[in-house]
């Protein structure tokens, strides 16, 4: 089949390439000259783990192509994608303009006799299809049996879309069009050959559903995030507080690790969404309201062990942060929790120096000026005073402790993500805080 995905970011590429990889012709088109350029040159433009080896092979193949003109990438094209930027408001509104303005070109591209299906593939408030086909006809004459408009929302986790999406647990699809139905049945098939489902539904339901995914998820992390806060101050154990519920089948063992809150590109933005669609039809949604508060208060939670520990007297310390990005394998810092820990820290008169595998190019065009950057986790920690870790990257589990403590001004760590065993660390001579369990004091 031949495929136009309208938007090169970390939905559209992944997609595009993905699409390829099953022996589709996809064209990728974007507005932005330069990175096209860099995509047409073989570079890519994301960080996402396995994804660098399909994009090269399909590149070179001829399977996947680059283009600037929208024009130029929906010719023959039979299903046209749209995965395009929707970010929040002030009022946590999805901002529509890029898709709507899309839809806009499409109207006056599109021919009578030439059917298409418009995906959106982006995360949209429920009655975006509706607004999209709107939009097209709007701008267009004579057009309304040639096309169809589905629902069909991503569910990548960032760190390991490739696999979700050449393998996904479910494909879900917005349609009432019997027509855009086999289009799309036709294009997922490939990925679902294990007995995965594809779940054809309404455009509204489906548009719906991947806001109730990654709310329910948040709502996960935010009851365990006040779990640990009520274990520290009861002096039990968060760790096995989440065994002990997660092996229980009707919960589950996923997204119940304490840490420093959510972040990211999709749960802040898609559950502030959600309140506001609620807010709009006259629906006070109270879990996730709560959900939103506890949140914030958990960076704040964490950045108190800091605070107190040094009295609030922050002013000519240095600290090491190992870890930018919102979670490990990507380089996303979008509402990444470091970041805030990162402002309470300069904005009290510490020094940063900070290390990332893979975020720091982002976080250098934010705060350069402000904190430092090493080039490995080790030379991050010289003469700091304490060890802070936001992001649980693989590489931080299991590190020499021996040169930390020699690297360290004082053997004090500040564990957001837990990776470290209290005992271990009571061993080893550590002042070691965490989340949800016995903080480890040297003295």
């Amino acid at each position: 089949m031949k495929i136009t995905v309208v938007g090169t970011g970390y939905v559209g590429l992944v997609s595009g390439t993905c699409f390829a990889e099953t022996g589709n012709h996809v064209t990728c088109v974007d507005i932005d000259e330069q990175k096209i350029n860099k995509l047409k040159a073989g570079e890519i433009t994301i960080y996402e783990p396995g994804l660098e080896k399909l994009f090269t092979r399909n590149l070179k193949e001829g399977r996947l192509q680059f283009a600037t003109s929208l024009t130029e990438g929906i010719k023959d094209a039979s299903i046209i994608f749209l995965a395009l930027p929707t970010p929040p408001g002030e009022d946590g509104s999805a901002d529509l303009k890029y898709i709507l303005g899309v839809a806009a070109d499409l109207g006056k591209l599109l021919q009578p006799n030439d059917y298409k299906v418009i995906v959106d593939k982006s995360t949209v408030p429920v009655g975006t299809s509706e607004k999209v086909r709107e939009t097209i006809l709007a701008n267009g004459a004579g057009i309304e049996a040639t096309f169809d408009v589905v629902s069909n929302p991503e569910f990548l986790r960032e760190g390991a879309a490739v696999e979700d999406f050449m393998k996904p647990d479910r494909v879900v699809i917005g349609t009432s069009s019997e027509k855009a139905r086999k289009a799309m049945q036709r294009l997922y098939e490939p990925f679902v050959r294990q007995g995965n489902p594809i779940l054809f539904m309404d455009e509204k339901s489906a548009e719906l559903t991947k806001y109730a995914a990654n709310s329910f998820l948040a709502v996960k992390i935010s009851f365990m995030n006040e779990m640990a806060v009520l274990c520290e101050k009861l002096g039990a154990d968060v760790d096995m507080i989440r065994k002990g519920i997660g092996t229980d089948f009707r919960i589950g063992k996923h997204f119940l690790y304490p840490g420093l809150g959510y972040g990211g590109s999709c749960f802040p933005k898609d559950v502030k969404a959600l309140v506001k669609t609620s807010v709009d039809t006259g629906y006070d949604f109270k879990i996730l309201n709560a959900v939103m508060q506890v949140n914030m208060l958990q960076k704040q939670f964490f950045i108190s062990k800091i605070s107190q520990y040094y009295a609030d007297k922050l002013a000519g310390k240095k600290f090491a942060v190992w870890g930018l990005a919102f979670k490990p394998n990507t380089d996303d810092i979008r509402e990444a929790p470091a970041l805030q820990v990162i402002e309470y820290l300069i904005n009290n008169g510490a020094a940063v120096c900070a290390y990332d595998p893979e975020a720091m190019e982002n976080v250098k065009k934010e705060y350069n000026s402000k904190i430092s950057f090493a080039s490995n986790q080790y030379s991050a920690l010289e003469k700091a005073d304490a060890l802070i870790i936001c992001t649980e990257w693989n590489e931080f589990r299991t590190p020499d402790f021996e040169m930390i403590s020699t690297l360290l001004s004082e053997k004090v760590i500040f564990d957001g993500r837990n990776l470290y065993d209290n005992t271990m660390m009571e061993s080893l001579g550590y002042y070691y805080e965490s989340i949800g369990r016995k903080t480890v004091v040297r003295f």
